[in-house]
């Protein structure tokens, strides 16, 4: 089973925390390492991001892209907006309520019956029936695509869902988003642990389930990879081993900020590692980054966290959730790779009470609050580490100009 490092809340208006994978944040200050911050201005093989608040208005830094999801070999297909850009997950999840003029097939076990996913996070869970469909994002296009439809209603929630006392984050108003795109290290989103047979002493984590009707209690499954809710890229028939987010850099705040997202790593003269730091990670898929004399081995770079979220060591006044001292503080980490590379990141962190004052911002470059948990052992680099950086994420197993996959390079 993979870390997907998740940690997801589920409350919608500007200024809430949002961690929908890894996540994290930074500054504007950027790292002296880090090439220039070029953003590809064209290609088939890029779609365009926004910082914008998202469908509901209020989200802060999550940038938001448009996917085309199709009946599998037809042109029967629905463009739908305001999908979370999230390099800490893998796969396509998607509202129920944001399918409305198409409906996809049902992945069914080999005994015929339904499939459907729990995706516990660290603080919510995702619930939903497994759906097939081709996924068009920007001019690249993967077919058969598994994918997470969001829904409490299509089959009843399961006891390993609803026991964790985690809220569920299946509709708009609870995800502020019309669903997650998933495009980090994994491949699929859990991989061989889920394969193994369900069952007592099982090492399957029991997110697959599978139900004969709408009314039954769901019961643990062995979901085959190829089966699995996948990264959408990673079926692209080329530019597939990863992607970069490319974000321009935001002074303080911003109403919306605009980008790309790029994929492939090296595989057109658009998308070139261009002397970008190699960070490769554990078999957890993280790095360790040092803070104020402190490394946290868990850590992770998420575009899906909409802020720098790390242990408050320091006594740092906080407030609903983010950090709020009375000055802007300016602070530096230093990440490692497991090969070795390490580079030391300058960042800031504001009054989150001050940033939110303006509620036609939406993106900030120094938005941090304290890590989830009583003793965390990661530091989560969310939206705000990528506004000036390009930030790659190379997929498991597959090959690139920098060595395969997984890795982030920045």
């Amino acid at each position: 089973m993979k870390n997907l490092g998740i940690l997801l809340t589920v409350a919608v208006c500007l200024g809430c925390v949002f961690l929908i994978g890894c996540g994290g944040s930074r500054s504007s200050s950027a790292n002296s390492s880090s090439p220039p911050n070029t953003i590809a201005s064209s290609g088939t093989n890029t779609a365009p991001i926004s910082v914008n608040g998202g469908p509901l208005g209020g989200y802060a830094d999550g940038a938001f892209a448009s996917v085309t999801v199709c009946v599998p070999g037809t042109s029967t297909c629905q463009t739908i907006d305001g999908v979370l850009v999230d390099t800490g997950s893998y796969g396509l999840r998607i509202v129920s309520s944001a399918l409305t003029t198409v409906t996809l097939p049902q992945q069914k076990a080999p005994d015929g019956n339904p499939v459907a996913e729990c995706l516990t996070f660290l603080a919510s869970y995702t619930w939903g029936p497994v759906q097939t469909a081709d996924v068009q994002i920007g001019g690249e296009k993967a077919s058969s695509v598994p994918i997470q439809v969001l829904s409490d209603t299509d089959f009843k929630v399961p006891g390993g869902c609803t026991n964790s006392g985690f809220k569920p984050a299946d509709t708009l108003t609870a995800l502020g988003a019309n669903g997650i795109l998933g495009v980090g290290l994994g491949a699929q989103d859990c991989g061989g642990a889920c394969a193994l047979p369900a069952g007592s002493g099982s090492k399957n984590p029991d997110w697959y389930y599978e139900c004969p009707s709408s009314g039954c209690v769901p019961m643990p499954t062995g979901e085959a990879l190829a089966q699995q809710v996948v990264n959408p890229v990673a079926l692209f028939p080329s530019d597939n081993n990863g992607v970069i987010v490319e974000l321009p850099a935001v002074s303080g705040a911003a109403t919306t900020v605009s980008g790309l997202l790029v994929f492939g790593i090296g595989t057109q003269s658009n998308n070139g590692l261009s002397g970008a730091t190699v960070y490769t990670v554990s078999p957890e898929f993280s790095f360790t980054t040092t803070y104020n004399n402190h490394g946290y081995p868990g850590s992770f770079i998420d575009s899906g966290s909409n802020g720098l979220f790390f242990a408050n060591t320091t006594g740092m006044p906080e407030c609903s959730g983010f950090y709020c001292p009375s000055t802007t503080e300016n602070l530096s980490a230093t990440n490692k790779g497991a090969n070795g590379a390490s580079g030391t990141v300058k960042f800031s962190i504001a009054n989150a009470q001050t940033l939110f004052a303006n509620a036609s911002d939406h993106a900030f470059n120094d938005l941090g609050g304290p890590a989830f948990g009583s003793n965390p052992d990661y530091f989560d680099w969310g939206l705000p580490f990528f506004f000036g950086r390009n930030v790659f994420t190379a997929i498991e197993g597959k090959s690139t100009p920098g060595g395969t996959g997984p890795y982030w390079a920045y």
